[in-house]
């Protein structure tokens, strides 16, 4: 390849993702860290390390001169942002360019244009792709809101263009509460992303959240990989994740991967990526939003597909031509992801940092845990709460649901409270067995912490 060193501008499980990948590439690697990682395991696997800064990510993390700094200073020639923090940030990218480093990811032009959240919905009309009944572009007032919510019918949900996590989204259900509603989704926009804009669509009850995994290369090839499952979710937040879904047929899942497809060439996108749906109860399909970026619950299509995303992200930006042949692959078997947070089920999900006492890692076949924990680690209070994903596949729905119950059983993590134990609750719930749950699903389940 040409690509000799590529620096990993993240941290945790996703740093030693990419790590793993670029070993198995022959790839040198290099880690950043704060001050509060200096322990971390990416920093101990990679092949060079450099201190970026304090705890605080603004300091590290998302301190691009210092992150650009330490790839001249180890001539890296390419870097890979990994999810969150700098991943969808067009001008970081833009200057990966400029410094004549490979960004591991589309180009700064789509995640510019994919981030404006009203922007993209006007290209994927565009092209064709279905998107929900909306705003043409940004609502400047609740005036505007209040007239375009009685044309479209209520219950409304005003986003930030600039959102992602939840964050500047409020549902309206009637008009004496539009105003306050999006004076409010403005300023936790402004505060989350420095952009207070805000659009409007209508809002869907009950939808399924379903994505489609996307490559895409530098030569005009685009293949889509099936579909995830997202639709249980805690305030906007994933933790529960599985291949295929019980919603998608044969039919609507060729349909929802062509129209994928359709929305990645619509852009000319490059490298891994994600097309976002709602699925409503007519089998009806919308688009949300395009992720640029390799997801958290990437895993679960590389085991259904038994294809390293990774290593395809790595290979795109060095120039690779996707083989025809991935438009045949197909879904073997069924995959679940649980999300293991640092979190109290029991206490509203309140953050539980601290140190690891006891450390566990289950095992067997169809098993696979994303993690940079260890025995003695202390989970630092400055990052997100993610430990690990716990990722099964089975030959069935069903074997995939009893695996990840063995699985999620066996898992020792003393010292702090996990989510553990609300997993293992949902995954017994009728309804989550049963495979018929929306996004509403967690608004009516009611984690019992008397039942372990």
């Amino acid at each position: 390849m040409a690509l000799k060193k590529i620096l990993i501008a993240n941290r945790g499980e996703i740093a030693l993702r990419i790590i793993r990948a670029c070993h198995e590439l022959d790839i040198p690697t290099v880690a950043v860290y704060s001050k509060a990682d200096k322990l971390s395991l990416h920093v101990r696997f990679s092949d060079e390390a450099i201190c970026i800064g304090e705890a605080n990510p603004r300091e590290s993390y998302l301190n691009v001169t210092r992150i650009m700094a330490a790839a001249e200073l180890t001539n890296a020639d390419a870097i890979h942002p990994g999810y969150g923090f700098l991943a969808e940030n067009a001008a970081f990218a833009e200057l990966c360019g400029d410094h004549h480093l490979a960004f591991i990811g589309p180009t700064p032009a789509v995640i510019r244009e994919m981030g404006d959240k009203a922007r993209a919905r006007e290209i994927m009309k565009k092209a064709g792709v279905p998107v929900i009944p909306g705003s043409d572009g940004v609502v400047k007032d609740p005036e505007a809101a209040e007239k375009i919510a009685g044309k479209l019918g209520y219950p409304v949900i005003l986003k930030a263009v600039a959102g992602g996590g939840g964050k500047g989204m409020r549902i309206v259900h009637e008009p004496k509460n539009i105003q306050n509603a999006f004076n409010t989704a403005r300023n936790e926009a402004e505060n989350s992303f420095s952009n207070g804009d805000l659009y409007i669509e209508r809002f869907i009850r009950k939808p399924r959240h379903i994505e489609i995994q996307i490559l895409g290369d530098m030569h005009g090839n685009v293949y889509a990989l099936g579909e995830r499952e997202c639709s249980i979710q805690r305030r906007h937040q994933k933790l529960i994740e599985e291949s295929p879904s019980t919603a998608v047929d044969p039919e609507l899942r060729h349909r929802m991967q062509d129209t994928a497809v359709r929305a990645a060439k619509a852009v000319n996108y490059t490298g891994a990526g994600t097309i976002e749906f709602l699925l409503d109860d007519k089998k009806n399909f919308y688009f949300m939003e395009m992720n640029t970026r390799i997801q958290v619950e990437h895993a679960i299509t590389e085991m259904v597909m038994g294809m390293d995303l990774v290593k395809k992200q790595i290979q795109i930006a060095d120039g690779y031509i996707l083989p025809e042949r991935l438009k045949d692959y197909k879904i073997r078997g069924h995959a679940l992801e649980c999300r293991v947070n640092a979190e109290d089920p029991a206490n509203g999900f309140k953050p539980s940092p601290g140190t690891i006492e006891a450390l566990h890692i289950p095992g067997g076949s169809g098993v696979r845990v994303d993690t940079h924990l260890y025995s003695g680690y202390t989970i630092p209070v400055n990052y997100d709460s993610l430990l690990a994903k716990i990722i099964v596949q089975g030959s069935s729905r069903e074997s995939a649901i009893h695996r990840m119950v063995r699985v999620l059983e066996e898992t020792v993590i003393e010292g702090i409270k996990t989510t553990i134990p609300f997993h293992r609750q949902v995954l017994s719930h009728p309804d989550f067995v049963n495979g018929t749950f929306d996004t509403d699903f967690l608004e009516h389940f009611h984690f019992n912490p008397n039942k372990v």
